[in-house]
């Protein structure tokens, strides 16, 4: 490839070069095409700057009234899409700053007094992360809303719960569900504590070490609605832990995403059928006419390996970075707009799939009936007659042993059968009564977990109503 170099218009910092950049590095190191989707933060800090500039008498107050005109109409391009996008001008902020300077003339060339791209473009990221994340709250609340439906109305529809994909005891469709409302529970709680750190303002940090104009960083931070100021101006422009802490954060909630598809698609499959999924959120075949895909489930199980490497990739970025800023740093808005952009996709499909779930409650039921599923109760119940634990634990054992070899389920046992099951375990036969058959159903070992936590029907109901309280 033959290196050309410009002949276009030198840009803002060329005065200290010879020759101009050549069009291949001006494509490697450009990023105005990823990072114009930061203009309207881009106008907002540069408003606000332009504001405590003339509140500071660094700038005349005409100069603050030409520079909001040009930014008016600025944002107005942009908004219609009308905005010339010009390779040339390298990125997002000095696009904008040139035509605002074609626009009003020198009040433009003072905009960016006081100020570096460094604290510039730190300011556009956080203020565009925090936008993030209160959408990505809000989503969390509607999928979670709808999950709620959805756990309400399966209370008390009993299912096998698992350890090792193996049955264990029963539970409800309701609690189940209801862990995937913990789960996304305390992801809100880390992206809103994500954003006490996203929301510090590092504008007045300059390149590196601050600047010698009057500025108010204060008036700057509260215009912007800022919580705080950055405290050292060296980590304000270079360090992006806020963003890795973000993609940290969406990576987590994409693993309990990943794990609920993961689970979707087991129930749909015919070897479960537990469930349905509306056909909306399916497609089919090209050889095969009788398959129904979970697509989307999928994609979701797939696109969380995706946001884990965003995250892995900026923190490879930052490892080795001195201090102060470096254009490694420029490689941090692909990841993390890729992020927000997978999550918030992510969250809005789910909030509708979870209401395309058609529970299969027979299915349910009668898997109980595989694996013993009531094993734990009858072991519960001789601990309660007075048996130590570990030997209850060993007769039922022997229980399930005999069961298996009947090609029978534990309720289907007679009591004699059961007696005689346990026989090599002393203390144990004169134990059992009738009413162990009572234990032994599966609304019984529901209901017996009646507690904080518990899977019992009414726990569920009331784990319901806090998380509903907790939505407003």
């Amino acid at each position: 490839m033959t290196d050309t170099t410009s002949s276009q218009p030198a840009k803002a910092w060329s005065g200290r070069f010879s020759e101009p950049v050549s069009d291949l590095v001006k494509r490697y190191t450009a990023s105005v095409f990823f990072d114009q989707r930061m203009a309207q933060q881009d106008i907002r800090g540069s408003l606000a700057h332009a504001k405590m500039l003339a509140r500071q008498g660094i700038i005349a107050a005409q100069d603050l009234a030409d520079i909001e005109r040009g930014m008016a109409q600025i944002a107005g391009e942009i908004e219609r899409g009308e905005f010339a996008w010009n390779l040339d001008d390298e990125d997002v902020h000095l696009n904008i700053e040139k035509h605002l300077t074609a626009l009003v003339g020198d009040a433009g060339k003072r905009l960016h007094t006081g100020r570096s791209r460094n604290d510039q473009v730190a300011t556009d990221i956080r203020l565009w992360l925090r936008d993030a994340i209160d959408r990505i709250l809000a989503l969390i609340g509607d999928f979670q809303k709808n999950l709620l439906d959805v756990a309400e109305a399966n209370a008390a529809t009993p299912m096998p719960g698992f350890t090792h994909l193996q049955v264990a005891q029963p539970v409800t469709f309701g609690h189940h569900l209801m862990a995937y409302y913990e789960m996304t529970r305390r992801d809100a709680e880390r992206f809103a504590d994500c954003r006490k750190r996203v929301n510090r303002l590092p504008l007045g940090s300059a390149a590196l070490a601050g600047t010698s104009y009057p500025i108010d960083r204060e008036f700057v931070a509260a215009e912007l609605g800022f919580d705080e100021v950055s405290q050292n101006s060296l980590d304000a422009v270079s360090d992006r832990d806020f963003a890795i802490e973000f993609c940290a954060t969406s990576a987590l909630l994409m693993t309990h995403l990943s794990r609920l598809s993961e689970e979707l698609i087991l129930w749909m499959s015919p070897r479960f059928g537990f469930i349905d999924l509306a056909d909306r959120f399916c497609t089919g075949s090209s050889i095969m006419p009788q398959k129904k895909n979970p697509d989307v489930p999928e994609l979701v199980r797939g696109k969380t390996g995706r946001v884990n490497g965003s995250l892995i990739s900026l923190l490879t970025l930052m490892k080795g970075q001195p201090l102060a800023y470096n254009k490694d740093n420029q490689e941090d808005k692909e990841p993390l707009f890729d992020t927000a952009d997978t999550v918030i996709d992510t969250l809005r499909i789910y909030a509708d799939m979870i209401t395309g779930i058609r529970v299969k409650a027979d299915a349910m039921r009668g898997a109980l009936t595989q694996g013993y599923a009531t094993a734990t109760d009858l072991a519960d119940y001789l601990v309660k007659k007075g048996l130590p634990f570990r030997d209850a634990h060993e007769a039922v054992a022997l229980a399930v042993r005999t069961a298996e070899g009947l090609d029978r389920d534990l309720p289907q046992l007679s009591l004699a059968e059961l007696r005689d099951a346990m026989v090599h375990v002393p203390g144990t036969a004169d134990k059992l009564a009738d009413d162990i058959f009572a234990v032994l159903t599966v609304e019984g070992s529901l209901s017996s977990r009646n507690h904080v936590g518990g899977t019992a029907p009414d726990q569920v109901r009331a784990a319901i109503a806090r998380a509903r309280a907790r939505l407003g």
